[in-house]
């Protein structure tokens, strides 16, 4: 039986993107293919800017799992039986969400959404697909429902994405010591191309997880 390694699982809200505000459970798995998730590798790793602790299983709710343990621990943690949605992030989830998995969550009665950085190929069945692209790396997810880009980059740029089979495009201000001008050049880039819209990391501003 395959087990699941997750680094925490927790019950807040949606603080980016397209479902800001929507209450969710988090399940976020640990592992990356593009950063070891520790601070000795960061330089060499694909991906320098992640500020996520994904790395080992010893987060709040964290532990090895079976797919039917992990669906029951998630729709455990969800007070309700309307709108119940899991995101599934890491880390890189895609790494270790298949099948067996999203037939388990949906079992459960769970809506499932995904934070991948679309170098891994999806598993069918997944309701919402959100891709946000990494620096030096080759997106294999070219279709979904958001795509939701870190802003400013100089090896990313919107106009290298917007030609994909995406309904929405986000840009999210770069979270660095200029976290304030990197705001303002997406909000001047969204007047300019409404094509985009602006994620503000919400979650962060308001203090919850």
């Amino acid at each position: 039986m395959k087990n699941y390694k997750v680094k925490e699982i927790y019950y807040t809200l949606q603080g980016e993107g397209h479902y800001t505000g929507r209450a969710a459970v988090f399940c976020r798995f640990a592992g990356c293919n593009l950063w070891s998730g520790l601070e000795k590798d960061r330089d060499n790793a694909i991906c320098k800017f992640c500020d996520t602790d994904f790395w080992g299983t010893d987060g709040v709710n964290g532990g090895k799992y079976s797919a039917i343990e992990l669906a029951s621990k998630v729709r455990g943690l969800f007070p309700s039986d309307v709108n119940p949605l899991v995101v599934c992030t890491g880390g890189e989830p895609a790494l270790q969400l298949d099948k067996t998995l999203i037939d388990a969550f949906h079992q459960m009665g769970l809506e499932i959404a995904i934070e991948t950085n679309g170098t891994v190929e999806l598993a069918e069945g997944i309701d919402w697909i959100c891709v946000s692209p990494k620096a030096n790396t080759t997106i294999l997810v070219t279709k979904g429902n958001e795509l939701k880009l870190v802003f400013p980059q100089v090896e990313n740029h919107p106009s290298q994405f917007q030609h994909l089979d995406f309904q929405h495009f986000y840009l999210q201000p770069l979270d660095n010591e200029n976290r304030t001008g990197n705001t303002k050049a997406c909000i001047d880039f969204c007047m300019e191309n409404p094509l985009w819209k602006l994620s503000v990391q919400t979650h962060k501003d308001i203090g919850i997880a």
